[in-house]
This record gives structure tokens, C-alpha cells and sequence, in this order.
């Protein structure tokens, strides 16, 4: 059984395409496209399990309201320009999420709210380095991120 029959599909005819058509091409354009569908498949990340579904809504109304009250504060921070003396800096966040599409929500979450960008992940000390444009409070910054978005992430995703 191919896993992925149209991209398969799509292989064969790009390889087709861009080589001559002949039988021989035909043949290793089909096994290149067979394992290609069979590699794309081995990449699927598991479905992630969904605890507690219902708090979704919450989580996407705190990320929401989060990234419009960001996008004025930064907004704030351009338009007064030199006269505020911002200080931007690193600061690691020690997670207890360990699921890869909870860290995945958590690293789209964290880079679409203006003024802070997920940089790396150190899955063995299970702490994330995080840019902060306009860095006042570390600790004010790591609670934050474990209480609105960490606390609910491992309530939803198993």
C-alpha cells in the first residue's frame, strides 16, 4: 500500500518530466516515487492525543489578546525610538512540555507574539532560549510563558 498515493504520483511525473520518457525511467521514477511516499510517511508526527479539547478556545483568546497588547507595546517602542532606553536580551525558560506538537504550538506561539522569538530548544535540559525585544523582568517573562501558555498546553495535550 502507498502511503501517500498523490505525492507518489506527482514524483513519477516530475522524475518523468525531467528526464527522458523511457521505460527504464519509468521503472526507477515509480521506485523513487514508492519510497518517496514511504519516507514522507515515516515524518508524520503521532496525532497528538487531546485531553482536555475544550480549552483551546482559551488558549487561542489568551494568545490572541497577547499578541494585539504586543504588537502596541513594540508599536510604543518604535514610534518613541531613542528617548526610552530598551534593553533586548536572551533569557532561558525551563519547560516541562515534553510532547513535540505541544513544543511546536509552543515555539509558534512564543515567535507570532511581536517582541520575543523562540532561537533553540535544549531537549535534554528541556529549556527553550527565548529573544525578548524589550527584556524589564526575566523572571516576570518565564512565569509568564509557564502560567498563560505552558500550564495550559500540558492540560490539553497528552
Amino acid at each position: 500500500m502507498i502511503p501517500h498515493p498523490l505525492l507518489s504520483l506527482a514524483l513519477l511525473l516530475m522524475w518523468l518530466l525531467l528526464n527522458d520518457f523511457t521505460l527504464g525511467h519509468l521503472l526507477l521514477g515509480s521506485v523513487v516515487a514508492i519510497f518517496g511516499g514511504w519516507a514522507m510517511a515515516s515524518l508524520r508526527p503521532d496525532k497528538p492525543k487531546m485531553k482536555k479539547w475544550y480549552l483551546l478556545p482559551k488558549l487561542f483568546l489568551i494568545v490572541f489578546v497577547d499578541i494585539i497588547r504586543s504588537n502596541a507595546a513594540v508599536a510604543l517602542l518604535m514610534i518613541s525610538g531613542k528617548r526610552r532606553k530598551q534593553t533586548s536580551g536572551f533569557i532561558t525558560v525551563p519547560l516541562e512540555i515534553e510532547h513535540p506538537t505541544a513544543l511546536a504550538i509552543m515555539a509558534v506561539i512564543l515567535t507570532s507574539t511581536p517582541g520575543s522569538a523562540w532561537l533553540a530548544y535544549d531537549e535534554r535540559r528541556k529549556t527553550v532560549l527565548i529573544h525578548v525585544l524589550d527584556l524589564i523582568d526575566e523572571e516576570q517573562w518565564i512565569e509568564n510563558i509557564k502560567h498563560r501558555y505552558e500550564r495550559l498546553l500540558l492540560e490539553i495535550i497528552e
